[in-house]
């Protein structure tokens, strides 16, 4: 089928034309990831019944992270979710980037808005890290994403002020993630400190690389809107259903009440002393008396 999505949604905002955009090429690319995001989702979700329905904490929170993503990229490969805004650098020797503006993806920092503290969180409550943390942490990352935003908005150099705090506010989490939290979850076994750190290094690594391509892109007005979608698209898969998978396959024999994550289901009542009573129907004997059964559990 012909990709349509340029010819139905122009790139004319409010009146405003934009001279850099992405072409047929870079929609389609943005389709390939909004399938890739939307069976993520439906693998997660369908793994998640796989667990008891206590343990399925992580399960959620990475389908979370899919979903969002998968609406995100159908909303750009569709040609919608951006504003024209003016290039401080114009680049007219390069026909892939010449002309006054360029079309900036606002959408594509709603979808990081919401994903990447689900993500820290998927990481940080692997590593049992206390919770005043996790809550600054996700702060921090929420300081990242909105300053890249705004800078990403403004058309003089005064963007690149934002650039740097959104580092400063990059260095910070970085700083929780690499260190914090991988002490707290080296104190919890050598199976979740070796799903943490493959996860942790493995985010860390591609959350360094965002800034790069967000110097060529929104900052530097240096590649086409094409390479910028293949860039974000690559940098995302990797970072979101990959990252999912990795997380998943690392706590297939970690129950989350090791990680001090207690979840009560609905069958279980909650009473002193941390233990949990389930009720089962019950019994009529021999005698014609009625007994009621309880398993005792832990909370979880």
């Amino acid at each position: 089928m012909v990709n349509q999505a340029l010819d139905v949604n122009g790139n004319t905002f409010n009146g405003v034309a934009s001279q850099i955009n992405i072409t047929v090429r870079g929609s389609d690319w943005y389709w390939t990831v909004t399938a890739i995001m939307t069976v993520s989702t439906f693998v997660f979700i369908g793994l998640s019944f796989t667990k008891p329905r206590t343990d399925r904490v992580f399960h959620y929170i990475t389908a979370a992270i899919t979903l969002v993503a998968a609406i995100a990229y159908f909303t750009m490969a569709s040609n919608l979710g951006w504003v024209p805004v003016n290039v401080e650098f114009q680049r007219f020797n390069n026909s892939k980037v010449a002309g006054f503006n360029r079309e900036i993806f606002y959408v594509r920092y709603i979808d990081w808005f919401i994903t990447t503290p689900l993500l820290l969180l998927d990481l940080l409550l692997t590593a049992g890290l206390p919770w005043p943390t996790i809550l600054f942490t996700i702060l921090l990352d929420e300081i990242m994403i909105v300053t890249g935003l705004v800078g990403a908005l403004v058309d003089t150099s005064y963007k690149w002020g934002y650039f740097v705090f959104g580092c400063f506010a990059f260095f910070g989490v970085a700083w929780h993630v690499t260190f914090t939290a991988r002490l707290h979850a080296t104190a919890l076994g050598d199976d979740v400190r070796r799903v943490y750190l493959m996860c942790g290094v493995w985010t860390i690594f591609l959350w360094f690389l965002y800034p790069i391509a967000w110097g060529l892109c929104e900052g530097g007005n240096v590649i086409s809107p094409d390479s910028e979608a293949v860039f974000y698209g690559i940098l995302d898969v990797l970072a979101k259903p990959v990252f999912g998978a990795l997380l998943l396959f690392g706590h297939r024999n970690i129950v989350p009440s090791r990680l001090g994550l207690h979840i009560r289901d609905y069958d279980a009542v909650p009473t002193t002393g941390g233990v949990t009573e389930k009720h089962h129907h019950g019994v009529t004997g021999s005698n014609g008396a009625t007994t009621t059964t309880a398993t005792a559990g832990q909370t979880v």
